[in-house]
């Protein structure tokens, strides 16, 4: 037998059984592959089970879906009073309005103003987005009592109304002078300054009483 043709078979049986070798661990690794996914999705599973068990977990959802519950009913109840749009009174609708509400933003315009219109279209867009205030408008010229009373001087005049009450002063009667002032301060409505009459002037009333602060545009026009 020609000794070449010898060694030419023999390099194919070793290279066909090299081949033969890779084929076997391919397949096993594609067997393996195959068997992996199944068993984590087993585990995946026990998991699952024990977590939907879990009383913690289940306590957790709960407490969620009542906080959920408990916001989109304050959120149906103060759209009932106005909230959530941007919508414009009459003088006549203007006390019960503001008062009616914990917070209230008002906007004092005048149809042929530039500006005022500027400030409806910022003002819409957050009347939708802070549910908690209401946005209301009030044309300037069919409100001649409260521009007088406000002290409106330029337009557009946004106005905000907080209302504050014994609630804020923990519920008691004898409360100071300058706790009533520290709380008008934290609201924002108020600055600090310094006073040298510190005297306790009392406060008898006990209805709520609205306080207002107000943000003035100044528009080449006025009213």
């Amino acid at each position: 037998m020609d000794p070449d043709s010898v060694k030419s078979t023999l390099q194919n049986l070793a290279f066909g059984n090299v081949m033969a070798a890779a084929a076997r661990n391919y397949q096993k690794e594609l067997l393996a592959n195959e068997k992996a996914p199944a068993t984590s999705s087993v585990n995946q599973e026990v998991d699952l089970d024990e977590l939907m068990d879990d009383p913690e977990l289940e306590k957790l959802h709960a407490d969620r879906i009542a906080a959920l519950k408990k916001e989109a009913e304050k959120r149906e109840a103060l759209k009932r009073k106005g909230h959530g749009e941007y919508r414009e009174i009459t003088e006549g609708d203007f006390l019960g309005e503001v008062t009616g509400t914990e917070k209230a933003i008002c906007h004092f315009y005048h149809q042929e103003f530039y500006r005022c219109k500027i400030m409806d279209k910022h003002l819409k867009t957050l009347a939708s987005k802070h549910v908690d205030t209401k946005f209301i408008k009030l044309d300037a010229e069919n409100a001649p009592f409260f521009i007088t009373k406000l002290g409106v001087k330029t337009l557009p005049c946004v106005i905000i109304f907080r209302l504050v009450g014994f609630q804020d002063m923990g519920g008691k009667d004898d409360f100071s002078t300058r706790a009533l002032e520290v709380v008008l301060i934290k609201k924002g409505i108020i600055s600090e300054k310094k006073d040298e009459d510190d005297e306790d002037d009392g406060y008898n009333d006990g209805s709520r009483r609205t306080v207002r602060s107000s943000v003035n545009l100044d528009d080449s026009d006025s009213d």
